[in-house]
């Protein structure tokens, strides 16, 4: 029998959390959405802030809204196979 010392000490016992900070976010943010829309789309669609898995977006035109909104659950994914694990949930526009 292993002594509760040991177990203790293997690293997968608790996995830490990640924390996503909001620096972080927004510089995914605007890769992904760099890579999906151009230069052009990361200038027009702006986080605002982000809260409880949820980046809040501010936006120049409707027509960008229309944009993201279509694309929004395909965003999601890349963000968060970029930060390696469902950090991300939702998208909200301001």
């Amino acid at each position: 029998m292993k002594s509760l010392r040991v177990l203790l000490q293997k690293k997968d016992i608790f996995p830490k959390k990640t924390v996503l900070d909001e620096k972080t976010a927004f510089y995914i943010f605007r890769e992904v959405i760099r890579e999906e829309f151009g230069n052009q789309g990361a200038h027009k669609l702006i986080p605002d802030y982000f809260q409880k898995k949820t980046i809040f977006v501010k936006f120049t035109s409707s027509a960008w809204a229309s944009e993201l909104r279509l694309t929004q659950k395909e965003i999601i994914k890349k963000i968060n196979k970029k930060l390696g694990g469902n950090l991300i949930e939702e998208i909200k526009f301001k």
